[in-house]
Formats: C-alpha cells, sequence, structure tokens
C-alpha cells in the first residue's frame, strides 16, 4: 500500500476506468424501491444491531430508497437484507453457494451478495453482535458513498473480514473547562460522534478525565480534575468541590452515564479515565475550585468508595484507566494507597478492567493490580508522547536508559530513577510470560492540530501495534490537549480565525484520519476501496489529489519526530508550531530541557537514536571515520523535501492550479503568496481545509530540512573552523526561516492568533511569533561569520561531501528469520551476502525486547560462503524475546543496516524472534 502520485492525465484514465466498472443501476433497481431487511432474532435485543439497522435506513432514505424490517424473506420485497448468524438456514445455504467461511474470531464479518426465495438481496453475517453491526455500518457507508446505492448492496465480490488489533480505541480528553463542556454537556454531539467511531470498526471510547494537568501547582482550571466530588456524593465522606453546585455535580454524573450508556448501545466498550487522584493545588490562588473534606487519612478510603460508588452508578463503564505516577498528585511508591483504589474496582460487583499507564509502574503495583482477580491491562506510549515511524523504536533515547545504582527520592522517585526507561516506550512490559496485556497508547504531539491521513503509514503504525504480542493500541484524538491547564479560548476548538472552515463538530474536521485509523487498526490489509469511496463522495474528480497529497504530507511531521527529538514531551515539542531551539547561541532561552548539553539545536537526540543520528554525532563520525550507519540529517531532509514536493504537487492538482506555484517551489524555493494561496483554492471548505493543512505541513517539511542541513554544517565548522560550512550553515538557516515564514503569512493565516495547549508561550500562539526568535539566532550566526578567520583552503571540497546522500540499496542480502529459539541454547544467526556486494566487515546488533537494556554485538564470521554468528545460551535464557540486525561494512557502499528501511520507511527495520513455547 503505496501513496500514489498522480498527474490529471493518470487520474482521467484511472477516473473512466473506475466509473465504466461500476456501470449503471439496473433498470428493476432503478424502479423499485421496495426493500426489506430481515433480522436473526438472536440480534434482535443487541442495541449496536438495531441502531446499526437504523444507519442503514438513513442511508438508504437518503438517496430516496426505503427500507422496512420483515419477519422472513417470503414477503413481498424485491431485494432483502439478510442479517443472521452463519448457522441460519438462508445464511448457510448463501455461504455454502458462494464457498465462503465465515473466521470464528470475534468481531468478523462476511458480506455477499445472494438470493433469497428466488429473489436478489445480500447477507450480512458474524458470530456476534459487533461484527453484524460492523457488517450492516458497511452496507449504510457503501450506500452513502456510492452514486449507485442498489449496486453498492450487492457487492461483485464477497466481503470476509477479521480483525487484526484486539483494541481499537480512541481517547477524548477532558482538559479545559472552556473547550470542553460545551461537548460534554451536548447530549446531542454523542450519538453521531459514536456512530462514527463504531462505523469506522473503533470498539472502544475513553473518556480522560484529570489529565489536564501533569503537576498540581499552579493550577487554575480545576474542573473535574480531581473527578469523584465533581460526579457524586459517595456516602460517609463530607468531601465535596467547594463551588461546584449540587445539581452541577448531579448533572455530571447523569451525563457520564448517558455517555457511557450510549457507547455500550453503538458497540464501543466505555473507559473511564481517572488521571489525577491528588487533591491538594499548591502554590494555585486562582483554582476556580478547591477540595475540601480529605486528608491523608481518609484519602485512600475515600477513592476506593467513590470508585465503587462510581462504577456501580453507570454499569456500562466497562474498565478504569489510572495514572499512577507522580503526576496523579501521589508520591510514587506509595503502594498501600493503589492497592486499596484497586479494590474500589474490584468491590463495584461486575469485573472492569484496569488499565495502568506504565510511566514509574513497577512490578510491585502491577502485583497490586493483578491481585485484585480483575483483568489488568498495562498503556506504554508509542514514540514517547509523539507518532514517529511505523514501527517500535528499536532504543530510546540515552537520557531515558536506567543508570547503574539509579535512585532519585521525592514525588517521582521512580519514574525519575530506577524506572525512568518507562516513560516513553514498551519499556520492560514485553516478557512472554507477562500475566497482563499490552496496549499502545499514541499520544497527539506529533499530529494534534492539523490534518493528517497516509494509509501505508497507518497500516503499518497498526501492524507495529501488535509487535511481541500486544493487543492494539489507542489513538488520543486530534485536538488532545487542546486548552490545558486553564488555556482554553472560547469559540471553534479547530480554532480556525476563517469561520467558513469551522466544521460543525470538532470531529468532523478529521473524519478521514478516524476512518484511516479505525479501519486499519481492525485490517492493514483492508480494500482502498474503504476510503477511497468516501474521498470520492467528498472531493469527486480531485480525490486521488488529495489522498496523494494528504499522505505525503502526513508523514512529514512523524519523520521529524524521530529523526529530531528535543523534547519527548507534547506540551514542550510541538513541531507543527514548533519553538525555535538555538543553532549558534547556546545561551538563547527555549524550552528544551531534554537536549544534552549544550542545548542546542546539533546536540538534539533522535528519538530512535540506534538507527538515526543527530546533527552532531554524524560530523563526528565522518570527522573519525567511524561509520555506524545510521540514517543522517541529510538523509532526513532530503527525505522531507521529497516529501513536501510531493504534496505541493499533488495538491496543486487538486485545487486547480491554486499551488502551482507551491509545485515549482521545491526547485526554486519560492512560494505562492498567501492571498493567492486561499483566494484560488476551488471547492468546498472541506478541500480548502485539506489544502491549507497540506501546505502548513510541506512548509514545515521545507523547514526541518533546511534546519538540519544547517545544524550539520555549523556542527561541522565548529569541530574543523570551516569558515566554508559556516558560510553553508548561515545560508540554510536563512532559507530554514523563509520556508516558516511563508507558513506563517501564507496558509497559516486560517488559523486564530493564539493556539493554546497551554499558558506558557511555546504552548500557544501562531506560526508568526515563533520568527523573532530564529532572527536572533540566525543574527548570531552571522556575527560568527564576520569574525571567522579568512580562508578555508579546503572547505569548498570538504563541505559537499557532508551533504551527500548515502545510497541505501542493499540487494544481495538474505536473511531467514528463525522461527523461534530455545532458552539457554545458543542461537544462529545466518546471512547470506552476495560477492557484488564487496563485503568488508559485518556486524550483530541484538538484545532483549527490553528497552532498559543496551544492545550486544558480536562480528559475523565467513563459513561456507555464509556469515555467521551465535547468540550465547547465557543471553538466550530469559523471558524476553530477541530483536536483531545486521550492520554491514561494504567497500563501494559505506556502511548499511541491513534490514533497514524500505523506500517507503513502513517496514520494520530489524527482526524479532521469539521463544519456543513449552509443549
Amino acid at each position: 500500500m503505496t501513496t500514489p502520485s498522480l498527474t490529471r492525465r493518470d487520474f482521467l484514465q484511472l477516473s473512466a476506468g473506475s466509473l465504466g466498472a461500476l456501470g449503471a443501476a439496473s433498470p428493476a433497481a432503478a424502479e423499485d424501491n421496495s426493500l426489506a431487511i430481515v433480522l436473526d432474532p438472536a440480534f434482535a435485543s443487541s442495541s449496536p444491531v438495531t441502531l446499526a439497522m437504523q444507519e442503514l435506513g438513513q442511508a438508504l432514505a437518503g438517496r430516496g430508497l426505503a427500507l422496512r424490517q420483515a419477519q422472513s424473506t417470503e414477503g413481498t420485497a424485491s431485494f432483502f437484507i439478510v442479517a443472521a448468524r452463519p448457522e441460519q438456514p438462508h445464511a448457510a445455504e448463501a455461504l455454502r453457494r458462494a464457498a465462503v467461511r465465515l473466521p470464528g474470531k470475534p468481531e468478523s464479518l462476511a458480506i455477499l451478495a445472494s438470493k433469497f426465495d428466488g429473489k436478489p438481496g445480500v447477507l450480512a453475517t458474524a458470530n456476534d453482535f459487533r461484527g453484524l453491526m460492523y457488517a450492516l455500518r458497511e452496507l449504510a457507508d457503501r450506500v452513502r458513498h456510492s452514486p449507485h446505492p442498489m449496486q453498492a448492496l450487492q457487492p461483485r465480490e464477497p466481503l470476509v473480514e477479521e480483525p487484526f488489533t484486539e483494541v481499537r480505541g480512541v481517547g477524548r480528553l477532558f482538559v479545559s473547562d472552556v473547550e470542553d463542556r460545551p461537548w460534554f454537556e451536548n447530549r446531542a454531539f454523542w450519538p453521531p460522534y459514536l456512530s462514527m467511531l463504531a462505523a469506522q470498526r473503533f470498539n472502544r471510547l475513553h473518556l480522560a478525565l484529570g489529565i489536564g494537568y501533569d503537576s498540581l501547582e499552579g493550577v487554575t482550571d480545576a474542573y473535574l480534575l480531581f473527578a469523584y466530588p465533581f460526579l457524586l456524593s459517595t456516602p460517609g465522606y463530607a468531601v465535596r468541590a467547594v463551588k461546584l453546585a449540587e445539581e452541577v455535580r448531579d448533572r455530571n454524573l447523569e451525563l457520564l452515564q448517558f455517555i457511557s450508556s450510549q457507547a455500550l448501545a453503538h458497540g464501543l466498550d466505555f473507559q473511564l479515565g481517572i488521571w489525577t487522584h491528588g487533591y491538594q493545588w499548591p502554590d494555585s490562588p486562582h483554582a476556580t475550585y478547591t477540595i475540601e473534606g480529605l486528608t491523608p487519612q481518609n484519602h485512600a478510603a475515600y477513592c476506593r468508595d467513590s470508585l465503587a460508588a462510581l462504577l456501580r452508578a453507570c454499569p456500562a463503564v466497562s474498565g478504569v484507566t489510572l495514572r499512577t505516577h507522580a503526576e496523579s498528585g501521589v508520591r510514587e511508591g506509595s503502594y498501600a494507597f493503589w492497592r486499596t483504589v484497586f479494590e474500589g474496582a474490584a468491590q463495584c460487583g461486575r469485573k472492569v478492567e484496569l488499565d495502568l499507564h506504565t510511566k514509574g509502574l513497577d512490578q510491585t503495583l502491577i502485583d497490586g493490580a493483578l491481585a485484585t482477580g480483575l483483568p489488568v491491562r498495562l498503556s506504554p506510549k508509542y514514540w514517547a508522547e509523539h507518532v514517529g515511524l511505523p514501527y517500535q523504536q528499536a532504543a530510546i533515547r540515552e537520557l531515558e536508559m536506567p543508570r547503574e545504582h539509579a535512585h532519585a527520592e521525592g514525588f517521582s522517585a521512580l519514574s525519575t530513577g530506577s524506572r525512568s526507561f518507562t516513560r516513553y516506550g514498551y519499556a520492560d512490559f514485553l516478557r512472554e510470560d507477562r500475566p497482563y496485556s499490552v496496549m499502545y497508547r499514541v499520544w497527539p504531539g506529533t499530529h494534534r492540530l492539523l490534518l493528517s491521513g497516509d494509509p501505508a503509514t497507518t497500516a503499518a503504525h497498526a501492524r507495529a501495534f501488535r509487535f511481541c504480542g500486544g493487543n492494539g493500541a489507542e489513538l488520543f484524538e486530534p485536538l488532545s490537549f487542546k486548552g490545558r491547564r486553564g488555556s482554553g479560548i472560547p469559540g471553534g476548538r479547530c480554532a480556525y480565525a476563517d469561520g467558513s472552515l469551522e466544521p460543525t463538530q470538532d470531529w468532523q474536521k478529521y473524519e478521514y484520519t478516524y476512518r484511516l485509523w479505525g479501519r486499519l487498526l481492525y485490517d492493514p490489509q483492508t480494500d482502498p476501496e474503504n476510503w477511497r469511496r468516501y474521498l470520492r463522495s467528498r472531493f469527486h474528480t480531485e480525490a486521488p489529489f488529495v489522498e496523494a497529497a494528504l499522505g505525503n504530507a502526513s508523514r512529514i511531521l512523524p519523520l521529524v519526530t524521530t529523526a529530531h527529538m528535543p523534547s519527548a514531551a507534547n506540551d514542550t515539542y510541538v513541531p507543527e508550531m514548533y519553538t525555535n531551539q538555538p543553532i549558534a547561541d547556546a545561551s538563547a532561552h527555549h524550552p528544551y530541557g531534554d537536549t544534552p548539553s549544550p542545548k542546542v539545536f546539533a546536540n538534539v537526540s533522535p528519538l530512535d537514536p540506534k538507527l538515526f543520528s543527530g546533527c552532531s554525532p554524524f560530523v563526528a563520525e565522518r570527522l573519525s571515520q567511524k561509520l555506524t550507519g545510521r540514517y543522517s540529517p541529510i538523509e532526513v531532509a532530503q527525505w522531507l523535501d521529497d516529501l513536501a514536493a510531493a504534496a505541493t504537487r499533488h495538491i496543486a492538482l487538486a485545487t486547480h492550479g491554486a499551488f502551482e506555484g507551491g509545485a515549482q517551489a521545491g526547485r526554486s524555493n519560492v512560494e505562492p503568496s498567501a492571498q493567492a494561496t486561499r483566494s484560488n483554492i476551488e471547492g468546498t471548505a472541506e478541500l480548502r481545509r485539506v489544502a491549507m493543512d497540506v501546505q502548513i505541513q510541506a512548509g514545515l517539511g521545507r523547514f526541518f530540512a533546511a534546519k538540519l542541513r544547517s545544524g550539520v554544517l555549523y556542527a561541522l565548522h565548529q569541530r574543523s573552523g570551516s569558515r566554508v560550512a559556516l558560510e553553508r550553515a548561515l545560508k540554510e538557516y536563512r532559507r530554514a526561516r523563509e520556508f516558516w515564514a511563508q507558513v506563517a503569512h501564507g496558509p497559516g493565516t486560517v488559523y486564530v492568533a493564539d493556539v493554546t495547549i497551554g499558558p506558557l508561550p511555546h504552548q500557544r500562539g501562531h506560526w508568526r511569533d515563533r520568527l523573532p526568535a530564529m532572527d536572533l539566532d540566525i543574527e548570531t550566526m552571522a556575527r560568527q561569520l564576520e569574525a571567522a578567520a579568512p580562508g578555508d583552503p579546503e572547505g569548498s571540497a570538504v563541505v559537499p561531501a557532508y551533504l551527500a546522500i548515502q545510497s541505501r540499496v542493499v540487494s544481495g542480502c538474505r536473511h531467514v528469520l528463525p522461527r523461534h529459539f530455545i532458552r539457554s541454547a545458543p542461537l544462529d544467526v545466518i546471512l547470506s551476502v552476495s560477492a557484488q556486494l564487496r563485503l568488508v566487515a559485518a556486524h550483530l546488533h541484538y538484545r532483549h525486547v527490553d528497552q532498559a537494556e543496551d544492545y550486544q554485538v558480536l562480528p559475523l564470521e565467513p563459513h561456507a560462503g555464509e556469515y555467521r554468528a551465535s547468540i550465547p545460551g547465557s543471553y538466550t535464557a530469559s523471558s524476553y524475546p530477541l530483536q536483531y540486525f545486521f550492520e554491514l561494512q561494504l567497500q563501494d557502499q559505506g556502511t548499511q543496516l541491513y534490514p533497514g528501511f524500505d523506500s517507503g520507511r513502513t517496514r520494520q527495520p530489524y527482526f524479532v524472534v521469539a521463544a519456543k513455547r513449552a509443549t
């Protein structure tokens, strides 16, 4: 599944073929509006199935077709929809005739055209209510987005699907009294939103309360922060949120009951997130609410009893998500407190899931949760608080690695001490003998405001969520943390200054994003028609160009966050509206505290430092001639430029040439003017939204590409004294600044002047606010150039070599992944290498699937035309799978990594092998 690259002529040929294949509706179908649905009585009481039937009926009504319910196919209708279990007679016969077998996995489905009592129809079949709900909603989606609805009901080929991932979740965050209460309290908001999630095959909704603050100091907006007293009065405790009226508290509980029951009715598991359990707000004189009636003595018992009461009052809640580290407001290591809270879930009278956020989590806390007898799920972050390339990072940053004898004291004794490596990845939670399940939580640091949607990388992410037995993922949806920490601003959450771009509901801007994530989490190999019919119904003849433009644009920022990570925190590093980090002036203020010192741009670590190199390390490798094969900032810069050029070219085609100047920009570095860009766009508000966000991301890609080159050249100047390197660094920095200015004064003007995700300067504002810091750093670099010694005899020859792109075509290698390894026995790893590659040396890099560990390295030795290394039995005696890759030193192609990335960077760049299961 690749991102298409199309010309308008390509599309005209493609369009003619697709429309011809669809053909015209048959005369009988065009004349007859008599459709009936026959529902298996086993599903008659299922609310998700009933609502899906209603959705199908509404979709047909919107196309001038009436649907009625019938008891059997012996009625007078001329077309029947049979919704049944596979063992029911009509279903069994239709499946037999079509030679189709329904998978036995829960949530599977099949749809096929058939005849019932001699009349045409379609079978929608599943083993369970969720599978049948998906089948009926699939038919509704086809009807709604097809030019010929009756043909949409009769697929030419049977559709048989089963879920690839068990958990396909969305997290919706309440963080702002101002920005979130309107949707939280709007009962009309929820059914369409939940219906959309269900239609896109999501099966879980997490409503996160109390996630608005990472520290309870300086609290202003405290609404629902410590959630219990905002929802109920717990018998036996005089605890309340001061100034909160009782009727408001009671209404909040009614709303939670309504939302959770609606989620259940739409076929979604409802997860309630209680992210804060602290109840005191130090140094917070402007807090909107404070909590009274709690003391250290009754705190744990109150939380236990409140959680139990809340779960009893909301029987549709299927699980509870808890943050147990210091950001919850509870001192780390408070094991007795958390065991008491866990008891509250166990005492509610039914089985609910305990979902534990993993930062700072240790075995004692896990054991406390397991002791309840409830199902326990751990939810580590995927790519820290961002979205990187679609694989599980090969290594975490050095900053997060545990130190020998690490010990920290105080509130964060675990997450900043011995368990520091749990903060931003799967850590050491993937033991093969684990008694809990693992689900990855995707945080919103990379794409929060701007539209994103790339089928190829989304499918690859879905496969990465199954890494080492993972159970799926939960996506913190777009706009997460909008208005956090008291920074909410009334008005549209999508933050448009141009009101004509504002959708009715915030989620409607991101319908394509939800569609891709939900459908491809369900099945990474799903038919592209699933999203292309949606695009055609929205963008008509421009749909292929929109798909390609958005697909290329959506790859830009994840590549940036993988290769350049000045801060893993999503409220510090916001690449969509990046706060400039200086290249030249180490004393300049910026927010990036977790950059190695001196905290300048060239010293920033990649988020995956095993596979990518930062600016300064890359220069050091080149100067020392000790190349590691890691992907360089120069390679990343070229990828960014290529993606930006492709995105700009395709959006110009989609908007009938409005961005033709941008299509030339990849060559001339000249962008179209802001006014020309906006005024020439043809089409709906939806097309304009896509066009603006694609252009912003393309501009950001060019900015980061130029700045990465500048960072490399400046590091070269610092290490070698090359004046030519400094001259080129300044030139690239000025180019980067120009690209940023074009975003700020061009497509970025459709957004308000203050886009807020927090109260601090780097958490709010606009692209144009970032320009002064760039200008100051550029001035510093210019002064350094003026003061640099004249003359640089070797610079003109040396500098181009540092900007050259290394060839990454490694053909002629072959490695057969072992089916398994045997614990305590050596594992032989064999690599076949063609003689044409002219291999000088090869090494195996391996480690357990435990991010707290460093990689081990073994040389590969030639043996009978192959290269071999043996991982010792002392190392395979482990409860973890093994992962490894090869580093090849080639005479003509430098140092390479194998398997490395494919051309689209959607392949897992290493191998993983599990231990043989005991029989």
